[in-house]
Order: structure tokens, then sequence, then C-alpha cells
């Protein structure tokens, strides 16, 4: 994991995060994509805040590429509409986001829910969380753990008499599968009544890109060493003990012909549903 040291631009009071290296650069990454969702005239994401958080880094964007983050803005959306179809049924329950980076979830959540009560815990390390804190509102609402997912301390943090929804968006595809897969069968032990939401990448990432996915000649994304196809996400609900359901969640449709029509298709089309990606649904007994 990489670190970063939010230093003040000394000329324009932006936020220095070129220090920012390894996967925890990648909160750059998905929120530039984010950003560029948001301002773009046929917006996919309504996500005001990113391109505030965005324009408030000094960093260099460009050296992402020309990945300009529909598939990032769409991942947001999919994780949203499962966090509010469960904080509908549960208004007062606490979401977690482990490894939260530079997401603005609670905020999309809070204007879209009506009188909303629900209570959030980032569990970020320590420059994330000093980076969420200079930058983003605060809110009574909002606790933080500066610590790793992988430290399960977190977990008594957590008030779970109104239910529990975790998050871990961009996570696991950078842990080793031991990890992963711990990470999620605690979460099902400690967490009954809950559900947890996580996104991984296609089986064939890791064996053909080894050494991480190169998104422009200045930067490579780092090693995915987890990745389960669908059909291996089903059996958790028969081999991880606590986890009654696997709902493989459907890709939203994005903007234009390949977004709009063609990728959310090959989601579900079943000769290619076993080599692309996932985005899954877990829910504890």
């Amino acid at each position: 994991m990489g670190r970063l040291v939010a230093v003040q631009h000394p000329e324009d009071g932006r936020v220095d995060a070129s220090s920012l290296t390894g996967v925890s650069e990648t909160a750059l990454l998905t929120l530039n994509g984010r950003a560029h969702q948001a301002r773009h005239p046929a917006a996919i994401i309504d996500d005001p805040l990113a391109i505030r958080v965005a324009e408030a880094i000094d960093f260099d964007f460009d050296k992402f590429g020309r990945r300009k983050g529909q598939e990032m803005a769409l991942r947001s959306l999919a994780f949203d509409s499962a966090a509010r179809r469960y904080l509908t049924d549960h208004p007062a329950a606490t979401v977690v986001a482990l490894a939260e980076g530079l997401q603005t979830s609670f905020w999309r959540l809070d204007a879209t829910l009506p009188d909303a009560r629900f209570r959030w815990l980032t569990v970020d390390f320590a420059p994330i969380i000093e980076l969420r804190e200079r930058l983003l509102p605060s809110s009574e609402r909002i606790a933080t753990r500066a610590q790793s997912a992988l430290d399960h301390s977190w977990m008594d943090a957590v008030d779970t008499s109104h239910g529990v929804f975790i998050t871990a968006e961009g996570l696991l595809m950078y842990l080793q599968p031991d990890a992963a897969m711990d990470l999620i069968a605690e979460c099902a032990k400690r967490f009954p009544g809950g559900q947890m939401i996580f996104d991984l990448p296609p089986t064939l990432v890791k064996r053909f890109a080894p050494k991480g996915v190169r998104s422009s000649r200045h930067y490579r994304v780092p090693p995915m060493p987890f990745s389960l196809s669908p059909a291996q996400l089903a059996d958790l609900a028969r081999t991880v003990p606590g986890i009654t359901a696997v709902h493989d969640l459907p890709m939203p449709a994005g903007r234009g012909w390949f977004f709009g029509t063609v990728f959310p298709a090959f989601w579900q089309f079943k000769p290619t549903r076993q080599v692309r990606g996932a985005y899954t649904l877990l829910e504890f007994a």
C-alpha cells in the first residue's frame, strides 16, 4: 500500500497528492473518472462533490491516460443502488465503507434518501483519512477508523443494532486470496442480517496481467491477485458459513453505444458471463 502525505500547495491552496503511490493511488484514478463523468454534458452520475474534490487536489491526473471513468461511475451507481435498497428497509443502519479512498458515496445516498438517518464508518489508512478530512464535508453521522480493512478490530466499532451494510468498492481484487476470503468470512460471521457488496475483475486479469494493467505509458494499475468467476461466487452460499444468498448484480446502462448497449448485454450474455468481472451482493444469515 502506498503512503500519501497531504501537503498544502503553496500557490493556490490545493492539496498536493503527488506522493500517493501503489494501490492507494487508485483512489485518485477512480475520483478522476467519477469527476469527469459528473462534468459531462450527458452525465451518468450526479456527483458534484467528486468534481469539487478533484479540483482541490494538485495532481497530474493525465498520467492515468485516456480512461475517462464510465466504468468507474457505473460501478459506483451499482453500489449506490444496492445500498439504497438496504437503507430503504433499514433506514438507521450503519454503512461500513472499507478502503473507501476518495469515494463520495455518503453524500450521493444522503441526497436521494428522504429523512436519511443511516450512519457511516470509513475504514482506510491514516493518510487517506487525513486527506478525506481536509477535502470532504464533516457530518456527525460519519465516523472514521484509520487502519487497514484487514485489521478486523474495526468490526468492534460497528453499531449492529439497526443493520449493517458493508461496501468494498475497488478493494478485494488487490488483496491476496486468503486475506480476501478471510475478510468475507469474518464479515459474514460478525454481522448477521447484514449485507456486503464488492466488485472483482475478470479472472483472466490475474493470468494475463500479473504485473497489473497498463492504462497509459506513465501508469500501470497495480496487480489484482484475487478474482472469482460468477459461478465461483455463487458457491460462497454453500462454502462460507453465514452467507445465505449471493446476488450477481447487473451492469447499469451507461452513455453511448458501447456502455449503453454492448457492455450491459455482454455482462448478462451466458456464453461470456463466466469470464467477465462481477458486482456481488452477499446476504448474511
